[in-house]
């Protein structure tokens, strides 16, 4: 989605609502490209992007923690340091308050001056004229120390709501003395004002529009009053609405610095302070004491007018309010954020010491915003630190502030629970933040870590299934569309966002697991039907709803240890796991990146036994995945699918005489053992057919006896093969050869070229390769004895063979180096899960009696 770009900075209040926030998290999604209609090569980057994750490992191999859960650190390049946008408005607020201290410092001075010395001490002497100018000067300095002390407060309160009317009224006073700076920027750019007032008003009214017809929604306090709002009198209402009074005062400050600069010039020029008689005492020092008055005055309102001059040259000709509004990106609705920072700062300086406002910065003050009871201020520091944290520029920065800060945090859980439409906006922009915050490990910890935050996060996620009419029948799932004025899907996404941020530690996946009601409401997400699936003008965020809900099924179902054993369980026995994961397989085939997911969670489920059955007897999901497994039609790049629907069939097949049963019927034991000629299936399809001879039953013997016609590719891979695919083919090979006479083995030998004891000889070359158990093949010492043994029991040649190449010392090496690393056909993470019911070293010890007995 292109960035909108705003031209005109002229536009400084509130605009229409923003994008799409749909569009927005589709971008928030990192990988999660989603226009799927036509383009293939856009699914195939998602595959690669997948595969790079998951690496090479697979449940066949032990993992160590930091490979099984790779998603907790979230690399991001170390970005350079950036200068903090909001550095000019805290200067600019200090050079303002220079200005704004030394002349008061001197209007102070002035009338002290003047009502000690000129009035105290000249008062009887002083000339008429010089009195009366006295008099009105401490008048208009005194009115406007007065109004400029109130008139910050009252600006501020102009802009404590950011409704309308607080809009306007900030507006309106830009505006009036906008007149004045179009002609001194007219002199040093005679052309800019011919090309730019109709370009200016006519977005200004488009804003005023659009503005209206969002800010309708705006939650305003129903008990006590909007400061700005508030009438003074109960008469002319909108003169003396305070957020107008700031106007008056703003001009009075002005009209009284212009009278005094008009007074005490005329009086220095003038010079005129009447005669002072020869031997006059009292009058002697009148004219030095005037003097100093009347400069001190002049010296003072110059101040304050160089003071308003360089805030309207800042301000209004170079823009500095529209340009931090534009570097911080917080878009034309953050003008009046800008406006608040920068009297919040400017209020520091005056008020306090000129640099306690250079310690305020953006992150901080609208920390403090959201925890205000004001619903506009909470708004408005819900906004800016929903930008600063999906700000490539300061997202790590402002990131790491509010993730210490554990009450801001624990603010952001609450308001995941504010359902009311006019609070929607808030609500949104708390789960964004969130989002990104559970992007970091250590904040990930802190969001799961507050009591009630997974209730508060599951409350995002609306599904709305109805209630059954009774015990034996489940309601049905109604599908929530978006309101008029609430978007029920864009919480939905934000919802599986953070769920699937937090699930990426271990901890975090077994509090989503225990949280009531939440599972269920996960796997409702990841239903897709025929039609959607297949229809080619598929909205992205459905798409993308899908595809979040199967990313944190797949990461709450590999998980490792106990919580993993019980969030598989828990999740096979929501009745419509299975099933809506059967639909993607059947009628996904635009998605393929959806289906490796839904493949995954297939995987990773049948490390359960009791699920391992549910798979294989919901109907269909066997014959969809070998559809696809053995699917040619399908492009190169997407073997990664094809891949891992062999891992799930390999992992369905084990230990299940069952599913072994359905998969024959299935017919599929010739193309299988085709499968062996293509270098990204071998594997898998070895892997399947070993499972198949070994946990098949006796009476599916004669059913596996065509099994032999692999022999031939199985031996040659062995010889000439190494690592993984050696270690499956020797397993292989241990089992196909229980289906064959020692006639048909020697035939089968005589067809590969390969003789026994070259055989032999590469099976004592493994052991001595491997002395010591390996992670990465941790069977295939266990799987190399097997067929020695099978070779010896075949033929007593071979007996003398495996003696003459020193198999007995290899042997008794591995006596000495097993583990229980060789103990397991697959693993959790470092976990062995289905141990074998031979040890190795039974194995080894038969090997040795044949070797010795002969």
């Amino acid at each position: 989605m292109t960035k909108t770009r705003i031209q005109n900075l002229n536009i400084r209040y509130y605009t229409p609502s923003p994008p799409n926030p749909i569009l927005n998290l589709i971008h928030m999604d990192r990988g999660s490209s989603l226009d799927d209609d036509t383009s293939v090569h856009l699914q195939i980057n998602e595959l690669r992007k997948l595969s790079e994750t998951c690496g090479s490992n697979t449940i066949f191999e032990p993992q160590s923690s930091c490979e099984a859960r790779e998603c907790n650190a979230e690399s991001v390049p170390s970005a350079p340091v950036l200068r903090a946008p909001e550095k000019k408005l805290t200067l600019f607020a200090l050079r303002l308050s220079i200005f704004e201290k030394s002349a008061t410092g001197l209007g102070t001075l002035g009338f002290i001056w003047a009502t000690v010395v000129l009035l105290g001490g000249f008062a009887i002497t002083l000339d008429k004229t010089d009195f009366w100018f006295i008099t009105i000067i401490l008048l208009i300095e005194g009115t406007r120390i007065f109004s400029r002390s109130h008139e910050l407060e009252w600006q501020h309160q102009a802009t404590w709501s950011i409704t309308d009317a607080g809009i306007s009224s900030f507006r309106a006073l830009r505006s009036s003395s906008h007149i004045l700076i179009k002609a001194v920027k007219q002199t040093f750019n005679p052309l800019s004002l011919i090309r730019k007032p109709s370009h200016n008003t006519r977005e200004v009214t488009q804003v005023d529009h659009l503005h209206v017809g969002r800010w309708n929604y705006s939650r305003t306090p129903t008990r006590t009053w909007i400061s700005s709002d508030v009438p003074l009198l109960p008469y002319g209402k909108w003169v003396f609405l305070s957020r107008n009074i700031s106007k008056v005062l703003y001009w009075l400050q002005l009209l009284s610095a212009t009278a005094c600069v008009v007074l005490s010039s005329t009086r220095l020029v003038n010079h005129n302070y009447g005669e002072v008689q020869k031997g006059d005492s009292d009058k002697r020092n009148r004219q030095s004491a005037l003097n100093i008055f009347y400069a001190l005055a002049l010296a003072e309102a110059l101040l304050f007018l160089s003071e308003k001059a360089y805030w309207e040259w800042k301000v209004i000709y170079c823009k500095l309010l529209e340009e931090v509004n534009k570097e911080c990106e917080l878009g034309p609705s953050g003008m009046v954020s800008i406006k608040r920072f920068f009297y919040d700062a400017y209020s520091r300086c005056v008020n306090g010491s000129i640099f306690d406002g250079l310690k305020m910065d953006m992150v901080t003050f609208a920390i403090d915003l959201l925890a205000s009871s004001s619903p506009d201020e909470q708004l408005i520091g819900a906004r800016i630190l929903r930008q600063f944290a999906i700000s490539a520029r300061y997202s790590d920065d402002a990131l790491q502030k509010i993730g210490v800060n554990l009450s801001v945090v624990e603010r952001l859980v609450e308001m995941l629970n504010w359902k009311d439409p006019q609070e929607e906006e808030i609500r949104r922009s708390a789960a964004e933040i969130l989002s990104k915050l559970a992007g970091k490990r250590q904040n990930c910890l802190r969001v799961a870590g507050i009591p009630g935050a997974m209730e508060s996060i599951s409350s995002l996620l609306q599904t709305n299934r109805s209630l059954g009419d009774g015990a034996d029948e489940i309601g049905e799932k109604n599908l929530i569309l978006d309101h008029a004025n609430y978007s029920f899907w864009t919480f939905n996404h934000l919802g599986l966002l953070i769920l699937k941020k937090l699930a990426c530690d271990h901890d975090n996946c077994g509090k989503i697991g225990n949280t009531r009601g939440l599972l269920p409401k996960i796997i409702d997400f990841t239903h897709a039907g025929e039609k959607l699936l297949r229809d080619k003008n598929v909205a992205p965020s459905q798409i993308l709803t899908v595809k979040r809900s199967l990313q944190l099924v797949q990461l709450l179902a590999s998980t490792t240890g106990a919580t993993g054993k019980h969030l598989r369980k828990e999740i096979s026995e929501v009745v419509f796991t299975i099933s809506n994961i059967r639909d993607i397989l059947r009628h996904g085939e635009k998605h393929p990146a959806l289906q490796k997911l839904s493949i995954e969670i297939l995987t990773n489920l049948a490390l359960e036994e009791e699920a391992r059955e549910r798979i294989g007897g919901t109907g269909g999901v066997l014959k969809e995945l070998f559809t696809i497994f053995l699917n040619q039609g399908m492009l190169e790049n997407q073997n990664q699918v094809r891949r891992s629907a062999g891992e799930a069939l390999a992992m369905l097949a084990l230990e299940s005489r069952a599913n072994c049963h359905r998969i024959l019927r299935l017919q599929v034991l010739e193309r299988l053992i085709a499968a062996l000629e293509f270098p990204m299936l071998r594997v898998t399809a070895a892997r399947i057919l070993r499972n198949l001879c070994t946990y098949r039953g006796s009476d599916c013997f004669y059913l596996l006896k065509g099994v032999i016609a692999a022999a031939a590719t199985v031996l040659k891979a062995i010889m000439s093969e190494e690592n993984k695919l050696q270690e499956v083919m020797v397993g292989l090979a241990a089992q196909v050869f229980k289906h064959m006479t020692s006639n048909e083995s020697s035939i089968m030998f005589e067809r590969a070229g390969i003789k026994e004891e070259e055989l032999a000889k590469a099976l004592v070359q493994i052991l001595e390769k491997y002395r010591h158990p390996s992670a990465k093949v941790p069977r295939i010492r266990r799987f190399t004895i097997e067929l020695a043994i099978w070779l010896m029991h075949d033929n007593v040649k071979n007996v003398y063979i495996f003696k003459d190449l020193g198999m007995e010392k290899e042997l008794e090496g591995v006596l000495e180096t097993t583990a229980e690393l060789e103990s397991f056909n697959i693993f959790s993470g470092s976990v062995g899960l289905s141990r074998h019911t031979t040890t190795i070293h039974s194995l080894v010890e038969t090997a040795l009696n044949l070797l010795k007995d002969q």
